[in-house]
């Protein structure tokens, strides 16, 4: 009976994560394409981007100004936080209480140290993204993506030396969920917050804070693909965590993860 109920929420919890992650995920991208559709349409000073779905037409412009009231805007906000919480509880589930979180025949650490070493990966792999991209390197998006690229590989690899290279690969995909998330709540909507009410105001919205906030939501485009191959590569073993190169195959799903969201922005 115990295991059965255990099965039943671990199949609840994954249907909601995959769930708010296709809403999540589906609404990231729909804006960041209507974005480059704005952006041709300025280019080419058209007025709006017009669309055909479910039998009507629709049409997007782009608003300078607010023109309701802060109440009758609608924020993107709670996809993303249900996206997490129900990936956290699965990590919780399946890892942290579930027995996979170090190799039995060969365990480097306990299971409750291996545990608090997957938690301490997903805050202080937030700190650091964070900071980083804090710092004037962002503007330098090559070296910006050449130097987490490194960062990336060397958590894996350190990672992989304590935990079972099941859970190693899945920290890095829960470490990318926890920056997406976090960029979300603490990056993305602050900004937005402070832009809404200097428009209720009447005041002239200051573009640093939209600049700023678009700059992390181009991060999360970025990141959503290599998620998506990472928690996917759980039910192919041994092409991924099983192989003799996890660490290397795992670089390589983040490199080609990176280049298919670059030509999804592009489309």
């Amino acid at each position: 009976m115990t295991v059965n109920i255990s099965e039943w929420f671990n199949l609840l919890f994954r249907w909601a994560h995959v769930f708010a992650a296709i809403l999540w995920v589906g609404t990231t991208y729909y804006f960041t394409r209507l974005d480059g559709q704005m952006k041709r349409q300025e280019s080419g000073k058209a007025g709006a981007v017009w669309m055909v779905h479910s039998g009507g037409f629709y049409t997007v412009v782009k608003q300078k100004t607010l023109g309701v009231p802060p109440g009758g805007v609608h924020w993107f906000r709670f996809e993303a936080l249900a996206t997490f919480v129900t990936g956290f509880v699965l990590l919780n589930l399946v890892y942290y209480h579930g027995g996979l979180m170090v190799d039995m025949t060969n365990p480097k650490v306990t299971p409750i140290q291996a545990s608090l070493i997957g938690l301490a990966t997903l805050v202080l792999g937030w700190v650091g993204y964070d900071a980083l991209a804090r710092t004037p390197l962002v503007r330098n998006e090559p070296l910006f993506a050449a130097i987490g690229f490194v960062l990336i590989v060397a958590t894996t690899a350190g990672l992989s030396r304590v935990l079972s290279s099941r859970a190693t690969y899945i920290h890095v995909g829960a470490l990318f969920g926890t920056i997406m998330v976090s960029n979300v709540w603490m990056r993305i909507l602050p900004p937005q917050r402070r832009m809404i009410a200097a428009a209720a105001r009447g005041e002239a919205v200051d573009d640093a804070l939209g600049a700023g906030a678009k700059q992390r939501s181009k991060h999360n485009t970025f990141l959503a693909v290599p998620t998506t191959f990472i928690m996917i590569s759980n039910h192919f073993p041994t092409a991924t965590y099983g192989n003799h190169y996890a660490v290397a195959v795992l670089g390589a799903l983040i490199l080609v993860g990176w280049a298919a969201a670059g030509v999804l922005r592009r489309a």
